[in-house]
């Protein structure tokens, strides 16, 4: 805070402008403050611009391109995908994100962004991917020692695993359910990350929340049929002038074909019960890559 303080005063002496007022109720800006503020985020963007633009210059398909994704889908999802489409391009370079945290692609904190939550910039470009529809799963180490429950009601008789994250958190989703209730639900582990909740309930932590489409990527769980499920918009979001760039633009059509609902229906509009999705076994399937954290 020091620090930034010491900045402030010296942007202040070098523009002999005071840029804040200072009461005791915190600081505002001045007009003069708001101007130059304008004028910094103006200049922010061309230089911005200016970079976006170095870019377009080669038709060639080579070079880095930033992706930014949630930490479920990019990991369990999109990295096998990637090996593919890396190899088709090897003079491409992807550096993948994952993160339950939104890029901003406007200040190019990435090239590309897939999230859950709509982006509320006007600037950007927004395309719907598809949609992630979750429910409850467990293991069948837990569901022999505790069985399962078939509604709402019995829910609350077991151990919750909750995913607790900027984009998906499973708590304010399920609190929606906590009125109706006699008391709360008995909640041993909660965690950030998708992968720290797939293990927790692999290893019998108890039930949580996952996409439908771990079934369809061998992960030998169970998927729990009590009528609590959930559903996330998928959003494709990058700056409107990053599609002219070719590695960026062969980027954005590999990660839509990696949703297309007419390949994978377990990211389009209407759920469909595990049981019902077809096996993803093209890729080696979880339940190997995790056996030995998993008894």
């Amino acid at each position: 805070m020091n620090s930034l303080r010491r900045r402030i005063e010296a942007l202040e002496a070098a523009l002999q402008l005071p840029l804040f007022f200072r009461t005791v109720d915190g600081i505002r800006p001045t007009a003069g403050g708001e101007h130059i503020l304008a004028a910094a985020e103006a200049m922010e963007q061309a230089a911005f611009r200016v970079l976006r633009a170095r870019g377009s210059v080669s038709n060639d398909i080579e070079g880095e391109v930033r992706i930014a994704v949630t930490e479920g889908l990019g990991t369990a999802w999109l990295t096998p995908r990637l090996v593919e489409f890396q190899n088709a391009f090897p003079n491409l370079r992807v550096a993948l994100n994952c993160a339950m945290n939104s890029a901003d692609v406007l200040r190019m904190e990435a090239d590309i962004a897939v999230q859950l939550t709509r982006p509320e910039a006007a600037d950007v470009k927004l395309v719907r991917l598809g949609y992630l529809h979750t429910m409850p799963f467990a293991s069948r180490a837990y569901a022999a020692r505790n069985g399962l429950p078939t509604n709402v009601d019995e829910l609350i008789e077991h151990r919750l695993i909750l995913q607790i994250a900027e984009q998906t958190s499973q708590l304010s989703i399920f609190g929606d359910m906590l009125p109706r209730f006699p008391y709360p639900p008995t909640v041993p582990i909660t965690t950030n990350t998708s992968s720290a909740l797939a293990l927790a309930i692999a290893n019998g932590a108890g039930i949580g929340w996952l996409p439908t489409y771990v079934s369809s990527l061998q992960t030998g769980l169970l998927p729990v049929d009590c009528g609590l499920n959930f559903r996330f918009d998928v959003w494709l979001t990058y700056h409107p002038e990053v599609e002219v760039i070719p590695r960026v633009r062969q980027t954005i059509n590999w990660i839509k074909s990696s949703f297309d609902a007419g390949l994978y229906p377990f990211f389009g509009e209407t759920y469909i019960h595990p049981a019902d999705l077809p096996t993803v076994d093209r890729h080696i399937p979880l339940s190997e890559l995790y056996k030995g954290f998993v008894p």
